[in-house]
């Protein structure tokens, strides 16, 4: 089963003007274990980022689904919220569940996970939609896991629990990892990581 983490990476960044920055970034993947996340981290940036990077955190993050766009690479990290009926106590209680979508603005991440979520059979509302500080997302990718050899191929999820699918009419993707539709009560408080550039 497939989750997603969120990888945080320290390294020395080349900014715009040149000069060189010691920065800690973070990135969301799918992998079945914090080992795996470790594992596949060093495999999709090792090639990207110039000299050394060092892995200083993982957590693993509860995201029901993302969105992603082509024309648009700033990820917004939507709140959603709506009622759900127990069936045998039919007693009602609040849901919530987070969404990435990628857009150029509030305004637009509000639209997308609108025109996104337009065919659930239950009302439901956006109370927040905050930038999120994800550089980039990784979905999961059964080649991947066959290059790096971690297990046979016979034993990674199957591809039903990963749902790829193209978004209508804007080139969109859908990004589930299984282990990503868990509910989230209102009454619970929510922790969420801060990431800032260390200098």
């Amino acid at each position: 089963m497939n989750n997603w983490f969120t990888v945080k990476v320290k390294y020395t960044k080349q900014l715009d003007n040149g000069a060189l920055k010691r920065v800690s970034e973070p990135y969301l993947l799918a992998a079945m274990t914090f080992t795996d996340a470790e594992a596949r981290i060093y495999e999709e940036l090792g090639s990207v980022i110039r000299g050394e990077f060092n892995v200083t955190g993982i957590a693993k993050t509860e995201i029901h689904d993302i969105f992603a766009y082509d024309d648009a690479d700033v990820w917004y990290k939507c709140k959603v919220r709506y009622d759900n009926i127990d069936a045998d106590t039919e007693k009602t209680k609040k849901v919530s569940q987070s969404f990435l979508v990628s857009a150029s603005s509030v305004k637009e991440a509000y639209e997308r996970i609108e025109e996104s979520l337009s065919t659930l059979m239950v009302d439901f509302e956006i109370p927040s939609i905050i930038v999120s500080p994800i550089i980039e997302i990784f979905p999961f990718t059964e080649e991947l896991d066959k290059e790096i050899s971690r297990r046979p191929a016979d034993a990674i999820a199957p591809a039903e629990e990963i749902e790829e699918e193209e978004v209508e009419d804007n080139g969109g993707a859908v990004f589930s990892a299984s282990g990503s539709d868990i509910d989230e009560e209102e009454e619970e408080s929510e922790v969420a990581d801060e990431y800032e550039e260390e200098d």
